[in-house]
C-alpha cells in the first residue's frame, strides 16, 4: 500500500509528503570524512561535556524534494502536534483549488482503497472532505492520538503508517540521512542549540535546490524480480517463471550409453 502510494500518488492527482523524527543528536564529538596527512591522523578531543541532546522534526515532499524541519529538545505531543498542525495547514491552504465534489460514494472509495488489506483499518468519519494528501509516517504512539488523526481527515489527509521494521518504506529517513551527514560529520556540537541551527541551516541550503526522490529503483527491479521467481536462460534474455528440470540419466542409461558407444566404434573399425 505504501509502495503504491509512492509510485502513483501523482497520477490520482495527490500530494504525497513523509514525516519523521530523527535522534536523539548527542552534543559530543562526531567522527568525519576529511584529508589529512600521512602520519598525521585526525584527532578528537578526549575530554568533552555531554550537554543534553537534539532532534530533528523533519516533513519530506518526494515529488520535488522540498524538506521542512525544525529543531527541538523533546518530541512530546505538546511540542510535535502543534508544529504538524501549523506545517500540515500550510501545506493545505497551499494546493490549487479542487473541483466539485464528487457524489460521496466515490469519494468515500478515494479514501477506503488505503486501508485495503489492513487488519486494524482505521474508522473513519462520516462525513470526509476529497482527499487530498496521503502522509506517510511511523505508527509512534503520537501519530495514532485520535485527535491527531481526526485533524488529518478534516483536512483532506490520508495517514499511511509503516509496519513495525517497515522505516525502510518512509523516504523521509533517507533525507534525515543526508542533514545529518551535511550538519554534523567531524563536527563537535557542545551544545543542543549548536545541533538545531547546524540542522535548520543545511535543510534550508537544500531547499534552494532541492533533489526529488523517485521511489524504486534498481533494487526495487531486483526484489521484483526475485517476487516473480524468473530463471533466465542461457543464449538470449528469455527467462521462465519455474525452473527446468533437470534429466537425470540411472546407472544402467550410462552404461547402456556406453556399451552402444563402444559397439559403434568397433564396427566403424571393421
Amino acid at each position: 500500500m505504501i509502495s503504491d502510494a509512492s509510485t502513483r500518488s501523482q497520477q490520482l492527482g495527490l500530494e504525497l509528503w513523509c514525516e519523521d523524527e530523527a535522534g536523539p543528536f548527542q552534543t559530543v564529538p562526531l567522527a568525519g570524512t576529511a584529508w589529512q596527512p600521512e602520519g598525521e591522523p585526525g584527532r578528537y578531543p578526549h575530554e568533552y561535556v555531554r550537554d543534553g541532546t537534539a532532534k530533528l522534526l523533519t516533513l519530506f515532499r518526494p515529488a520535488d524534494g522540498h524538506v521542512r524541519v525544525k529543531g527541538v529538545t523533546h518530541t512530546t505531543n505538546e511540542v510535535l502536534h502543534p508544529w504538524l498542525r501549523q506545517e500540515l495547514g500550510q501545506i493545505v491552504a497551499a494546493l490549487p483549488d479542487m473541483p466539485p465534489a464528487p457524489p460521496d460514494e466515490p469519494q468515500r472509495a478515494a479514501w477506503t482503497r488505503w486501508q485495503d488489506g489492513l487488519t486494524v483499518p482505521i474508522t473513519l468519519p462520516a462525513t470526509l472532505p476529497p482527499l487530498r494528501i496521503l502522509l506517510i509516517l511511523d505508527n509512534l504512539s503520537g501519530h495514532l492520538t485520535p485527535s491527531f488523526v481526526l485533524r488529518c481527515f478534516e483536512h483532506g489527509i490520508m495517514p499511511l503508517y509503516t509496519p513495525l521494521s517497515g522505516s525502510w518504506l518512509n523516504m523521509a529517513e533517507s533525507i534525515q540521512r543526508i542533514l545529518k551527514r551535511r550538519a554534523l560529520e567531524g563536527a563537535h556540537p557542545r551544545t543542543p542549540d549548536d545541533i538545531i541551527a547546524w540542522f535548520e541551516a543545511v535543510a534550508r541550503a537544500w531547499n534552494r535546490q532541492p533533489t526529488p526522490f523517485v521511489w524504486g529503483g534498481t533494487r526495487a527491479a531486483r526484489r521484483a524480480r526475485a517476487r516473480q521467481r524468473r530463471h533466465a536462460l542461457p543464449a538470449s534474455g528469455a527467462c521462465t517463471r519455474t525452473p527446468l528440470p533437470r534429466l537425470r540419466r540411472s546407472a544402467l542409461d550410462k552404461y547402456r550409453s556406453a556399451e552402444s558407444a563402444e559397439s559403434n566404434a568397433d564396427i566403424h573399425v571393421g
